[in-house]
Formats: structure tokens, sequence, C-alpha cells
């Protein structure tokens, strides 16, 4: 705790003065000064460990695998009974291979970290008497913190003053409704955490109102800190972490039933038990994919950066593979199938006609709000209005919420104070008595309310959202609540236009291609909704309205969901029922929001997107962050995340195919011979050899085809891919030995030394065979892995002509051995290429795929179970 902390454990009971003092922070806040010395100083905030404990944790988490522990114990055992050449090899190889891990981690998750400072959360705080933006973990005990609708509370703290403030604190508390917070309320010191109303934590966020906040508790003091100590819980595991933790499996069993019956018999056939059992530890080494994890690091952080040039920034790495799994996108309209600059394209009295009054006060109602900067209010202050000059002045606000949905502000006119409401048409309308007409005189609103609606709907149908705009003289009061808005004068329409993306029906269609089935949810009125649906040339579908979803039963939504291309007059807690219901129906979703009532659907989706300007509660939310609010870019970064899955497919391939079949070989042959065919150390450093070319598969070319439909793991593929494969492998492994044992009769040390050479040219050769569903010269493999794959080639060629031969356990081979081997190997090529073709060509025929864009289609079209009531479901006009 620092000196700036507070004393008492409580800082709800005592007096805002009192707690200013003790914080040594007044009414303009902190010095920059004081508050970069108290930065320094303070230990208490939730810190990512250093840079040199963050280097230690990852390269000593290269050799925690229990195999390579116990490897390094069987070398430390060798070197103390004397075998020191030998076991000073097999050190080596095991701390390379541990280095290469370490380097390629290393080295992905600072390109991790370079990317996620574009996106970093700011707060508004005042330094020096200014309100100036600072990142939130800068935010220190006593500075003072400005909050409005979609900030995140940067820190535990005593409001000092607010208005009309309700704050989220379900992360907290779990509490789903949001919870009004008053500055004035005395809390006693023994209160619970539910009861201090005059209290904002970290980790809660503004849904609506303003406030001021003394910062008291920062980091791990802060009651989110408390719990996140405790707790250090994981998140959840995503369908990557699952694929791979099945994976690992599998490979557990292959490797324990092998190794435990090479030690067995070899022990049978009295040979050495130290020598059998570095063996057969060698060979679980050779089966084990010990690079996965780096490979899978460089694999998604290089898909990281290439997404961020197509200004697609990603937070966690491994919702790149859900973004390539993902087959369902939601979004709002506004911004993505809109161009999402709001246009004011008409103010209008009752009877139709363009009215300076409306413009006038529209714009006094727009100016004078505090809250978030959204569209609406923006257009309406940027188009040409009457000039208010200095005659009004703000008196006081009642914020937008999503449950009134209107906003209110007080303003001091030339002989009166004026009540000025924008808001939604009907919620606007039930609070008016009368409307005033063109000429100002006032008329019953029900005499009048038939025509309203007509322009409304006619409005609506042209795809233009409409508000409405009321006004009550106040006389003299100052200050204003929720019940004063009653009894108002309607005053007439603000009709807004917000055109279509010229490019956003090709981008669907895009889309739809990838597999991708893209749905509006919109809390805009059904009329506009299935316009501009209609404009954009969305896929065919079924029209949900929110008074749908209040009627219908879970079971039903998640029936009917799949065939519903547009969800209109959505209220905010219904965009994550319908996530759930995406979810249980067995979809992959992604959601993208970047208002305040979006965090919960971001939460729920197994993608959530948001964008760079979204408000703090949003972008801290979500997933993935887009620089552009663009489907467009969307596409780019969905294709990016199938090209890094695709690449990380790869490196699995070859780990069930040359892999398995070489160790699966080197077993067999052990039962035959009267030695080892190989030894430990070589198998290690032939292990070693094979992983360098895989290390370069982050910058391979994916073929287009491989991006063109949503990615899952599918296990039984895989151990199909093994077998076939490894079975290929095998098969000249053993022609190898034969080859050299029977026709060339070769000695001991020429046998290991020739299925050595054999072993590490095929395994290295094959990845550029089984990297690509193609002939191999019809698809170009990456420069990297083609410049690698030849260095490897070539020095394990000459490697027997070395110094290193001798220490290695290699003699020199005639060059009619060599000529063999390189038959042999291209022979095995050959053989691969026309296996992969017919192993394809027959999973084709097993599992017939309709295609992305076909079965895209049949989900929309509703070629699903149907619920068994269709009469609330109407298609898209």
């Amino acid at each position: 705790m620092t000196d700036a902390q507070t004393g008492p454990n409580d800082f709800w009971s005592p007096s805002p003065e009192v707690l200013l003092q003790r914080l040594h922070s007044g009414k303009d806040g902190l010095s920059s000064n004081e508050a970069d010395r108290l930065l320094a100083l303070d230990h208490s905030r939730l810190k990512k460990p250093d840079r040199f404990s963050q280097v230690l944790w990852l390269l000593f988490g290269q050799f925690k695998s229990p195999i390579i522990v116990i490897l390094l114990i069987a070398a430390s055992l060798s070197l103390f009974l004397g075998q020191v050449s030998d076991a000073s090899i097999i050190l080596a190889i095991v701390v390379m291979s541990g280095l290469l891990g370490f380097w390629q981690e290393w080295g992905a998750a600072n390109a991790l970290q370079q990317l996620l400072e574009i996106v970093q959360t700011s707060a508004s705080v005042v330094r020096d008497g200014k309100a100036t933006s600072i990142p939130v973990d800068h935010v220190v005990p006593g500075d003072l913190a400005l909050l409005r609708a979609g900030d995140i509370i940067p820190g535990d703290g005593r409001l000092l003053d607010a208005k009309d403030l309700f704050v989220s604190e379900a992360s907290l508390t779990g509490e789903t409704f949001p919870v009004e917070k008053l500055s004035a309320a005395t809390v006693p010191a023994d209160a619970t955490l539910a009861h201090r109303m005059n209290c904002l934590f970290l980790g809660s966020s503004v849904v609506s109102g303003t406030g001021r906040l003394l910062i008291a508790r920062t980091g791990r003091d802060t009651e989110f800190g408390k719990v996140s100590a405790s707790l250090r819980l994981r998140p959840p595991e995503t369908g990557f972490e699952r694929g791979i933790r099945h994976f690992g499996y599998l490979l557990m069993q292959v490797t324990l039933l092998l190794v435990f019956a090479i030690f067995a018999i070899n022990v049978g056939f009295h040979r050495p038990i130290l020598e059998s059992f570095l063996f057969s530890v060698a060979i679980a080494v050779g089966l084990t994919p010990q690079l996965l994890p780096a490979i899978i690091s460089v694999n998604l952080a290089h898909g990281a950066r290439r997404m961020a040039a197509k200004k697609v920034i990603v937070k966690k790495l491994a919702s790149i593979e859900n973004l390539g799994a993902m087959d369902v996108l939601c979004s709002d309209k506004t911004g993505t199938l809109t161009e999402g600059k709001v246009r004011l394209h008409a103010a209008l009295n009752v009877e139709g006609t363009p009215s300076d009054r409306i413009l006038l006060y529209a714009y006094l109602n727009a100016s004078m709000q505090s809250g978030y900067d959204n569209p609406i209010d923006l257009a309406i202050i940027h188009s040409p209005h009457p000039d208010a000059g200095t005659t009004y002045e703000k008196l006081d606000e009642e914020p937008y919420d999503f449950v009134r949905k209107r906003l209110s502000v007080l303003v001091r006119g030339e002989d009166q104070n004026l009540l000025i409401t924008k808001g939604a048409l009907a919620n606007v309308l039930e609070v008016c008595d009368v409307a005033e007409t063109g000429d100002h005189n006032a008329v019953p609103l029900a005499d009048i309310q038939a025509a309203i609606q007509k322009q409304y709907v006619e409005f609506s149908d042209q795809g233009l959202r409409t508000l409405g705009l009321a006004y009550r003289p106040l006389g003299v009061e100052t200050k204003i609540h929720k019940g004063h808005e009653s009894g108002m004068t309607f005053l007439g329409l603000l009709v807004f236009d917000d055109p279509l993306r010229p490019e956003i029906a090709t981008t669907l269609r895009n889309l739809l291609n990838l597999g991708l089935a893209t749905k509006v949810i919109t809390g805009d009125n059904r009329a506009v909704a299935a316009h501009v649906a209609k404009q954009a040339g969305l896929a065919e579908g079924l029209l949900l309205t929110g008074e749908d979803l209040r009627t219908m039963s879970d079971d039903a939504l998640t029936q009917s969901v799949g065939e519903t291309a547009v969800f209109a007059e959505v209220e905010p807690n219904q965009k994550e029922r319908i996530i759930l219901a995406l979810k249980k129906s067995g979809r992959i979703v992604g959601y993208l929001g970047d208002g305040i009532n979006d965090a919960s659907a971001l939460h729920a989706a197994d993608v959530g997107i948001s964008v760079a300007n979204a408000v703090d509660v949003a972008r801290e939310a979500a997933d993935l962050v887009l620089l552009e609010k663009d489907l467009g870019v969307l596409e780019g970064g969905i294709r990016e995340g199938r090209a890094a899955f695709a690449n990380t497919l790869k490196y699995i391939f070859m780990a069930t195919s040359a892999n398995f079949g070489n160790m699966f070989s080197m077993a067999g042959a052990s039962l035959f011979l009267s030695y080892l065919p190989l030894l430990p150390k070589q198998v290690l450093l032939m292990n070693l050899l094979t992983d360098m070319p895989e290390m370069t598969i982050a910058t391979d070319h994916v073929d287009p085809e491989m991006v063109e439909r949503p990615c899952r793991w599918d296990m039984r593929f895989i151990r199909r891919f093994m077998i076939v494969f490894g079975a290929v492998s095998s098969i000249f492994d053993y022609m190898t030995f034969g080859t050299l044992l029977l026709l060339m009769d070769a000695t001991e040390s020429q046998l290991r030394t020739g299925w050595f050479l054999e072993s590490v040219m095929s395994a290295s050769l094959i990845v550029l065979v089984i990297r690509t569903r193609r002939r191999l010269f019809q698809s170009r493999p990456g420069t990297a892995l083609r410049i690698a794959t030849l260095l490897v080639v070539l020095s394990t060629m000459f490697l027997p002509y070395t110094p290193l031969a001798p220490w290695l356990g290699f003699v020199p081979l005639p060059l009619s051995f060599l000529l063999i081997l390189i038959l042999i190997v291209l022979l095995y090529v050959v053989t691969a290429e026309f296996a992969k073709s017919l192993f394809y060509r027959h999973e084709s025929a097993a599992h017939p795929d309709p295609g992305p864009h076909s079965r895209t289609l049949m989900s929309i079209q509703g070629l699903v179970h149907s619920p068994p009531d269709r009469r609330r479901k109407r298609p898209i006009p």
C-alpha cells in the first residue's frame, strides 16, 4: 500500500473532504509530478511480471514437459556413469531445441504486446486542474476520474458528485441489472459491498449518467483485484485449445504404448538397460511434437501481425482460431451495413413542413447533452441550424437510458426555462398531451397522432430513422428529474439518413462465400431494418422483433434463430439471448458491437468484435478490435485467421505422419536387430533437424480453398491421416532398412548413418507434400520454408563427412549408398503425393461437403428444425 492509500480500510464512510485530505488531493486533482511519484511507488497494481521474470518463466516452460525432464535425468545418469560424450550431446540437443522454442515464443509474445498497445483503454482524470486522458493502469489513488456512459471504472473510489449515474457491477457482484449510485448517500463503515451506494469499483462500467470519482484504491487493493488474486480464474477453453488438448491425448496414448513395449522388448533381449531406456525416451521425444506450443504461438502471432495490417487488432491470440471457425456474424446496422455517417435528412413539424424552431430545439438538446458521443447528436450539431447565440444556457440534464429511450436537457431561455426532450418516437409521444402545429397552436395529441404515425411509417419504409422532439416550459425550475418528462408538447419529427455502404452487397456476398451468415441485430423499427437489409442484399430469411422474443421460449428461439436474418426493435438485454440461442444451435458466433449495451453480448459470443472508437466497456469486452467499422475489414481478418489455423494444422499433419512413421519403424526394427537401429542422441538430433523447417510454417503460403470455409478440429480426420501417411513413411523406412542391410551389406554404423539420412531428408521433404491438398507443383511453398528445407537436407547429407560425425556415431557413406538413399527419398515423395490424392478423394466421397455457400444458405433459408409456432415470425418484406 502506498503512502497515498487510505489509513483505515473504508473510504465510503468518511466525508469527501476528509478523504480528499487523506489522499492529498483536491478539487484540481493531483499534480502530474505527484501522480508520477505515486505511480512509481505503487506496488499494488495488477502488473504483469517484469521482463526478466517473463524471460525466465518462458525459458523454463520449454523444459517442463515430463518427457524432457525424464530425458534430462537419464542423460545426467549417463554422465554420472562415465558416458560423457553421449550424455553431453543429448543434453546439448535438448537445450538447443528448448532455446529454439523459447526464441520463437518470445518473439510472438512481444509482437502481441505491441499490438495491444494500439487499443489500450484510457481513463479521463483531472491533473493539474485540467481533464486529461491517461492509460487506465496509470491511474493512482488521489486521482479524480471523470465518468460518463460507456466508461470503465479505473479503480475503487468514492463518488464526489453524480447525475443519474447507473453502473453495471455484473463482473463483481453477478447482478445483471444496473445499480444507481448516489454521491450524497451516507454509508456506515461496516456496510457490505452491495450497500456502498456512494462507491464505484474496478471492473464495473457506467451504463448511463455522469459522475466524478475520487480514486482510493488501485490494482490488487481493489475488490476486483482481491477476487482475481484469490481465484486466478482461467478464461473459458476455446475450441482451438480443446482441439490441441484432444490431439495431445491421442499422441500420449500412442507414445506410452510404444515406449513401454520398446523398453520391455529391449530389456528382454538382454540389451543394456540404460541404453534401452534412453532409446525408449528418445522415441517418445520423436513422437511428441515438443515444438507444438512454439509453433502455435508463432503461427497465431504471425496471423495477428498480418491481421493488424488488415486493420484488425487481436487482443487474445486464441480468438484467431474461433474467428476462423466462425460461421455466423451478428452485427448492428449503423456503421456496418450503412456508412455510419448519419445525416439529418429533415426536421418537420406535425404537418410535415420543415421547421427552424425544431432545428433550434434539436440543436440545443444535442449540443448540451454530456453523455457519450453518438452519431445522432453529431448529425444534428453539424447540420445547418438557427444561431442560438448566448440566449440559451444549460441548467440541467436527464441523460439517455435504454429503458426511457429519451434524452432531456433543461435550458434557460429568454423569459423562461425549457425542458427539451428527444428520443424514440413512441417514447416521446407517451409523455406528451398536446402537439404544436405549424402556426404554433396547441392541439390535443389524440387529434393528430394518426397523421404523425403515418409520416413515421412512410419514412421507415424508405429506410429513414425517425425520432420525436417535445418541450415543456418549466418556469424558474433549475433542476429536473425523470418525473418532469410528462405533460409535454410534441413539436415534430427528426428524420435521419444513413446511406448504405456502396460495397456492402459485395462484402456480404463475399462473407457468404466464406461460409459466414450475417445477421442484423438492431434497435431500429422493423420497417427500417427490413428496408436496409433488403437494399444491402442480405440473404433472405425471416424477421423477429423484440416483442416476438419476449413471447418466445428459449427452445423455440433456438430452433428459429438460424433461419432469422434480421432482429429488429431489440432491447439491450435480448442481444445476449440471441447469441446464446445461436451457440446452442451449434453455431460458432461472432458479435460486432461498439455500444454500452453490447458488453454482455460481446462476452457471450465465441468471438467478440468491437471497433477502435467504441466505448471503453465494449472495447474491453472484445477479443478483436477493428480499426475501421467495416465488414470488408473483418473479411480480410477472417481470411488471415483461417490461414493461421491452416498453417498450424500443417505442423500437426507433419507430426502425425513422417514422425509417427519414423518412430514406429525404429521401434519395429529394434526387434530384429542385435543392436539399436539409431542411438538415442541420433534420434534426438533427427527430431531437432526435422523441426527446423516447420518453424517457418507461419510464413508459408496458404491455398485459397483452405480459407473458403470455417475451420474446425476433426480428430477422426487427423487419426486417419496419421495412419495412412505414417504407414507410407514406414514402408519406405523398411525399404531403406532392407536395402542397406540385405543389398548393400551395411555395417552397424553405416546402417545408422544411412537410415538417419533417409529419415531426416524424407521427413523434411514430406512437408512440401502434405502442406497442400493440391499437387506438389501446383502450390508454391513460402520462401522461408523452401530455404529451410533445402538447408536441412543439404546439411544432413554432408553431416557424415564433417568432424562432428564420430561424436554423433556417423561414418562416411560410399557414393553408391548416397545415390540409393536419394532414389528412395524421391520415390517416397512421389508415392506420398499419389497417396495424398487417393486419401483426399476418398475423404471427399465419404464426407461430401455442399460447400460454404450452399451450407450457409441451407441454414439461413430454414432447412433446419422449424419451431412449432411460426405465427410470430414474418419474412423480410
